[in-house]
């Protein structure tokens, strides 16, 4: 059969193709022995976004989990992967499982594991997991009722849960008068109810569910957020866009001139506020593909800042630990101090949303004050889809070893996960194969859009892609 695993965020396939019934079946199969070989009752959180089939394979997870006598609390209707991870904290779950594929595009659904800390589950326990996955087909009872009447099931609010927790952490009130009106693209996602109840005259695009997401990736980058970015410039009373993916545990913002701001930005901006306005303390951790002036910023500021393997789990572990201010990744997945040790777009947002309030600065002036203290970049990420031979030629070629792309010399070089290369002038470029899918991505940071440009073709030609 199969052999399934799980990559940097959960494992995640193709509905229809590999991400089938008795897939999901295997997988919630070998969830279940884990747990029991954890606790003698262990209580699973579990829910689904709002892609394909979300319902049927959370069923599917729920019918095996119960089967095995473990104890499942659930939701009606779709939410979003921070609400799951709270909810493994709130009912005190031993934990969590999302039906998701986060950001991948429509044709994928997926399956996550959150653990009862409120973040996503240790790696090693990961590991655990999926060795146990069995390589047989698994017996799924069609009817569970029967579940339901021996209390194996429990239904709740996992959306008003999560909005109340909120409205205990942000003055919305406030907010809802701000004078920083607010436009909301929530990609046909899991957000779309939080925020449509939280700010009711906010702009609202694409908060409704559509599983197709009209054929684009639900990822917040600017390719994909082109109408929220075109609303805001012909809106003038606009001052503020927030993103989310299809989870809703990703962020991206637009300014008032509906410039997007990337999540290095946001970011850079979460320490400054957190650290220099609220005189919040801790270390920062960071994703290995995250922009160098986080190092630079900590370093001003006299704070640790530790550097991760791709991929939120790792981050979340060290909260688990240890005294965390900021941790997060180039994608947009970020967490913060005072919040669950999860990635959070809405959280994240309304974070940088009340640090405009508090300073009465739009999202632009905010930025340039970051560039006063590490100085302007730029950034930009190309993803290649390419065969896999050429994707393991481009691999082998760095390990290889690169002294230099075109006129651009490498000054150092991380290779804690995928091959970061430090160009001069606080440049640098990174390649890397998506843990998530058939992509090779080069990431590139310099001091002006051209130059970042003029980097991407550079590396492209070096490595012949």
């Amino acid at each position: 059969m199969l052999k399934i695993k799980f990559g940097t965020d959960g494992w995640r396939a193709i509905i229809g193709d590999e991400y089938t019934v008795q897939n999901v079946a295997r997988v919630a199969e070998a969830t279940a022995i884990w747990l029991k070989k954890q606790k003698e009752n262990p209580v699973v959180v579990i829910g689904h976004d709002c892609r394909f089939g979300g319902e049927l394979f959370t069923q599917t997870t729920i019918n095996v989990l119960c089967k095995h006598g473990v104890k499942v609390i659930t939701h009606k209707g779709f939410v979003s992967t921070p609400m799951i991870s709270f909810g493994v904290l709130q009912y005190k779950a031993d934990q969590g499982v999302v039906i998701t594929a986060s950001h991948n595009p429509p044709s994928y659904s997926g399956y996550k594991l959150k653990g009862a800390h409120g973040g996503p589950t240790p790696v090693h326990q990961i590991q655990e997991v999926e060795d146990l996955i069995p390589n047989h087909e698994v017996e799924i009872i069609g009817d569970i009722s029967k579940y339901e009447a021996a209390g194996l099931i429990e239904y709740v609010d996992l959306e008003q849960d999560y909005i109340d927790y909120i409205k205990t952490k942000f003055d919305i009130e406030a907010m809802n008068k701000s004078p920083f009106k607010m436009a909301y693209d929530a990609m046909w996602g899991a957000g779309q109810n939080v925020i449509r109840r939280l700010f009711p005259n906010a702009i609202l695009l694409h908060c409704d569910v559509n599983p197709s997401f009209k054929g684009i990736s639900p990822e917040p980058l600017h390719k994909n957020l082109l109408e929220l970015s075109e609303t805001i410039k012909s809106t003038p009373e606009l001052k503020f866009g927030l993103a989310n993916d299809g989870d809703a545990d990703r962020i991206a913002l637009y300014d008032e001139d509906g410039k997007y701001v990337d999540s290095h930005h946001i970011i850079l901006l979460l320490i400054h506020y957190l650290h220099k306005y609220k005189n919040l303390t801790g270390k920062v951790a960071i994703a290995a593909s995250t922009t160098l002036r986080v190092n630079k910023l900590c370093e001003k500021y006299g704070i640790d800042c530790t550097v991760t393997p791709i991929g939120f789990k790792y981050i979340s572990e060290i909260m688990m630990h240890e005294d965390v201010l900021v941790g997060g990744e180039e994608s947009g997945g970020i967490s913060v101090k005072g919040h669950i040790p999860e990635r959070d777009g809405i959280y994240d947002g309304l974070v940088i949303y009340e640090f405009m309030m508090a300073t009465g600065k739009s999202l632009k002036e905010l930025c340039q004050e970051i560039y006063n203290v590490i100085g302007e970049f730029h950034y930009e990420r190309n993803d290649l889809t390419l065969k896999e031979e050429e994707k393991q030629r481009v691999i082998s070629m760095c390990k290889e070893g690169i002294n230099s792309f075109g006129k651009y010399s490498v000054v150092d070089t991380n290779f804690i996960d995928g091959f970061k290369y430090e160009l001069p002038n606080n440049c640098w470029t990174m390649i890397r194969a998506s843990g998530t899918e058939p992509l090779l991505r080069i990431y590139a940071e310099g001091n002006t859009n051209d130059e970042v440009l003029d980097i991407l073709k550079t590396v492209r030609a070096t490595l012949g892609v």
